[in-house]
């Protein structure tokens, strides 16, 4: 395993959400308990970021900068790396089945590295990289369920492995806009597999739950079974969608139309919405008595059908991919996205399971602002390196790039003398 970085910066932890429609940048202190607490925020519109990728590398950039200089500022603290989500990169999920041969001795730490090891050099598609590698079991001569091996006896020691990968371009992107801002990025994790760290509680982990997180260019999402993420994906629909069939929809600006959205918008009808009537400013109008007047009713009848459509294809990833009823009955909304009056009806409805909103609740130190759903995946990004930092048999990261022969030997050399 390799040594986490952050036990020589004093417990400092600093993360990096680079989403559509908002930067987001924690500063977060270890606490002796292995808790942490939020001493830096910062925030950020985003510009340079389009439908869940970077399109623009120095608007970006610039982005990036505003919120972490926000951040340092009020931590005190200068940064010099990140935990960040991936951005873009059509991320996958694939479970990977291996196993070693240990000659029946006792399974000591060298067994399960052995065995992780060769999961690892499972062959990737050369366009693409290894962003997440999370052991899901293990297994002692066929026995199944086992979390932690070490100390028992066998002759074969297995691993499922789910690996998650992305497009090795949209990584690089990603690790170039970083390197603009003078920061190292220290881990990749997956947004929707963040905001599961952030809001579940261990006995949702444990017995199966599906995680939604709905930003403003993607919807991720991730399933948690017995204590581990088996599954994630996405799809390229979002918040920032929504907005666009409202302006469309009603020829008013982008502006107004994620105003009417915020302020006045739902995905479920009522019998008031008829009665409601809502002014709509024309685009390439000037004067506001040129604005448009309609009823509440067809707001909502622009807005229901997009999330519709997104749950539904949510639902359809989940069947495809065989991790739906591992999921359970079980849902958890968090992002942005999900704060629209309606989500969480609508999504019991079209997903026919129970339905929660998640926000953070593992992170001290949050305000009312920043510990809603909006903030759940930057929050999530605090919990993975805490995780990592702490001792762990799960390699959830990849290993760096270039950590090959030499590197493998430079470890056989710290085991063996």
């Amino acid at each position: 395993m390799r040594k986490s970085k952050r036990k020589s910066r004093n417990g400092l932890i600093a993360t990096l959400d680079l989403g559509s429609t908002k930067v987001a940048c924690f500063v977060a202190k270890a606490e002796a308990d292995g808790s942490a607490r939020v001493v830096g925020i910062g925030h950020q519109i985003s510009h340079g970021v389009k439908g869940g990728a970077i399109v623009d590398l120095e608007e970006a950039e610039n982005s990036i900068l505003s919120a972490v200089s926000a951040a340092e500022q009020m931590a005190g603290e200068t940064l010099k790396s990140v935990v960040v989500n991936l951005i873009g990169g059509h991320p996958q999920s694939r479970t990977v089945p291996v196993e070693v041969a240990i000659a029946g001795h006792e399974i000591a730490e060298h067994d399960l590295r052995k065995v992780l090891d060769q999961a690892r050099q499972t062959q990737q598609a050369p366009d693409r990289r290894l962003i997440h590698q999370i052991p899901v079991g293990f297994t002692i001569d066929g026995s199944r369920g086992i979390r932690d091996p070490r100390g028992m006896c066998g002759d074969r020691l297995g691993v499922n492995m789910h690996m998650l990968t992305a497009g090795n371009a949209a990584v690089r992107n990603l690790e170039s806009v970083v390197a603009r801002c003078h920061l190292e990025v220290e881990d990749i994790v997956v947004p929707a597999y963040a905001a599961g760290l952030a809001c579940l509680v261990e006995d949702e982990m444990d017995l199966g739950t599906c995680v939604i997180d709905m930003g403003g260019g993607t919807t991720s999402f991730a399933v948690f079974f017995d204590g581990h993420c088996v599954y994630a994906d996405t799809i390229s629909v979002g918040g920032a969608h929504v907005t666009n069939d409202i302006a469309r929809g009603l020829s008013t600006p982008l502006a107004y139309a994620e105003r009417m959205k915020t302020l006045h918008g739902s995905c479920i009808p009522s019998a008031a919405d008829e009665r409601e009537i809502i002014d709509v400013p024309l685009v390439g109008e000037e004067e506001h008595a040129q604005a448009n007047h309609v009823p509440k009713s067809i707001l909502t009848g622009i807005i229901a059908p997009r999330l519709e459509e997104t749950f539904e294809m949510v639902r359809q990833r989940l069947e495809a991919s065989g991790f739906d009823r591992i999921a359970g009955r079980r849902v958890v909304l968090t992002g942005g996205a999900s704060q629209l009056q309606g989500v969480r009806e609508l999504a019991a409805m079209v997903l026919d399971k129970q339905v929660r909103m998640g926000k953070p609740i593992r992170l001290q130190g949050l305000a009312d602002q920043t510990g809603g759903p909006a903030f759940a995946a930057c929050a999530g990004l605090v919990a993975f390196a805490l995780a990592k930092g702490s001792e762990s048999l799960r390699p959830e990261t990849a290993p760096a790039p270039g950590a090959g022969m030499i590197g493998r030997f430079g470890m056989w050399l710290k085991e063996n003398l």
